[in-house]
């Protein structure tokens, strides 16, 4: 062990490596059964895959195609849970689906298969009836309660007719959901620190061992590279896409599951349309991508799916092929031509799909797997060596009903943990009813005269209820402390760095807001200078 290792005594009931959307949901969930948790995120809370996505809780109506009908179902029914628990973060959203009986599509699917032996004569073609089935199904599998079910829009005469092409004369019109996926992780972190738990950011997991009935973990802090040992009774592995890499280097074991990695690009433009409702758009390739309303002056065009390699430290990036295939791709429906040089901003991700390590090519998947490793029976008071539970995959809607599941397995290890009890509890800021943020907004203003509707609406989205806490006591703008520019105050940021774990302005600009779509670079570079120094006066009077 190296001498600048600081040995503690405490023993944690679990600790969880990952701090995405996985890793912060399974804290929160078992800090409040009872066990005491240590997450330790080696970047900051969110920073990979769970920063990076399309932003949106949804059943997944593609997977209808492929028969996926219990991962739809499942993700549904979580759809109006969540919304009942975070109302300020994720609301519903209608998605406009254009439809021509012209349209021909290439590639397979089990869907299109089957039609093609009954109906050849339509190959390379999604009937109107299909599409139809498709969204009455997306309708009814889940129940709801606050979203529409699906409509008919007649599209030369509705609004949402006129940003597309006139090819395109009908379309149908369903409900899924927005969500904030940065601050739903930070949300999560908060909540689970609130109830107990301890939260290392810039943390990184450097070993972990099994020493007879409790896990021996070492970890670094990745700015002043001291180390710790910490001890917990159970492990979870959730590092997402390097959930393999934590297997085989961290905890070392022989494993034939791990992920294959699949990068998702996306694109910001300046707004294409003035609805707020969202488009999903099919591609003759066979693939879809939507039009999503951003940051109220941007438009959002997204996704890829590439193969991304098997090597989580590459950074993902936007392709130029991927870039032209998102422009064209809009191109495609919109009158207006979606240009590369209209492009303000790029972002990808990886997800990492579950590969049992079979050789057929269909061996990964789209839903998550949960596999536990209690290791030989011991003399221990658990009646097996400490358990690890390795989390592969996943999708950010179904966040909870995996965390409930990954408590569910380690039960028997720990038998006085209490049962499930997260469903529609809200997170911080969320109590309040769904369509409760127009009345948030207006009290807000009403209390505050200097915010105007995008900054009083920008700060209920953001924080709910505790955008009154963040504006306590401001008359004038002033009051709120050095501007930053795009609407972001001192008072703002000390919030975020005293109650969020923002560290960077990248922290703040990329992932608990977007503001960087709003600040220059040299605003941002000031913003950094700033928190850098609040840092340091805060680690001096410690």
């Amino acid at each position: 062990m190296a001498d600048h290792t600081e040995v503690t005594e405490k023993i944690f009931d679990l600790f969880v490596i990952g701090g995405g959307i996985n890793g912060t949901g399974i804290a929160r969930d078992a800090q409040g059964r009872g066990l005491q948790v240590c997450l330790a995120e080696m970047g900051d809370l969110a920073e990979a895959t769970s920063s990076k996505s399309t932003k949106l809780f949804h059943g997944g109506l593609r997977y209808l195609e492929f028969f996926e009908v219990g991962l739809v179902k499942k993700a549904l029914i979580e759809r109006e849970v969540l919304l009942e628990a975070m109302p300020h973060i994720s609301w519903p959203m209608r998605f406009v689906l254009p439809y021509s009986p012209d349209m021909r599509f290439e590639g397979e699917t089990p869907t299109s298969r089957l039609l093609n032996r009954v109906m050849p004569w339509m190959k390379g073609r999604r009937p109107d009836w299909i599409i139809r089935l498709g969204l009455f199904l997306y309708d009814n599998l889940g129940g709801r309660k606050h979203l529409k079910g699906t409509t008919t829009i007649d599209l030369t005469t509705a609004p949402e007719g006129r940003p597309i092409k006139d090819r395109f004369r009908k379309a149908y019109e369903y409900s899924d959901c927005w969500v904030e996926d940065s601050r739903l992780v930070a949300l999560n972190a908060r909540d689970a620190e609130a109830r107990g738990a301890t939260v290392m950011t810039r943390t990184k997991v450097v070993s972990a061992e099994r020493d007879g009935a409790s896990w021996a973990i070492t970890v670094e802090d990745v700015e002043t590279g001291a180390q710790e040992l910490l001890r917990s009774r159970g492990l979870v592995n959730a590092g997402g896409p390097w959930v393999e890499n934590v297997v085989r280097n961290t905890v070392r074991m022989n494993s034939s599951e791990g992920v294959r990695l699949v990068r998702g690009s996306h694109i910001v433009v300046p707004k294409l349309y003035d609805h707020g409702k969202a488009y999903f758009f099919q591609g003759e390739d066979g693939r879809i991508i939507f039009a999503i309303p951003y940051e109220t002056d941007f438009t959002l065009i997204g996704t890829t799916d590439k193969d991304h390699g098997r090597d989580p430290t590459v950074k993902p990036e936007i392709s130029d092929d991927e870039a032209d295939y998102l422009c064209a791709f809009a191109s495609n429906y919109f009158e207006k031509e979606v240009r590369r040089d209209d492009v303000v901003w790029t972002y990808s991700g990886v997800r990492p799909l579950y590969d049992d390590g079979a050789k057929s090519a269909t061996a990964a998947t789209r839903d998550y797997v949960l596999s536990v490793d209690a290791g030989p029976a011991t003399d221990g008071p658990l009646g097996s060596e400490p358990p690890l539970l390795n989390v592969f995959g996943g999708k950010i809607t179904t966040y909870r009903k995996l965390a409930e599941q990954a408590l569910g397995k380690l039960a028997p290890h720990f038998p006085a943990m209490t049962g499930d009890w997260t469903a529609r509890v809200p997170l911080p800021g969320g109590d309040f009813p769904v369509d409760g943020v127009p009345g948030l907004v207006s009290d807000l203003r009403e209390r505050h005269p200097f915010l105007d509707e995008y900054w009083a609406r920008r700060l209920v989205r953001a924080y709910g209820t505790e955008a009154a806490e963040i504006c306590a006591g401001a008359s004038t703008a002033d009051d709120m402390g050095r501007a930053f520019g795009g609407t972001l105050t001192e008072a703002e940021l000390r919030w975020l760095m005293r109650k969020e774990y923002a560290r960077r302005a990248e922290d703040v600009v990329w992932r608990r807001t977007k503001l960087g779509l709003r600040m220059s670079a040299e605003q941002i570079e000031a913003l950094d200078a700033w928190m850098l120094e609040e840092r340091g006066m805060a680690r001096a009077a410690e």
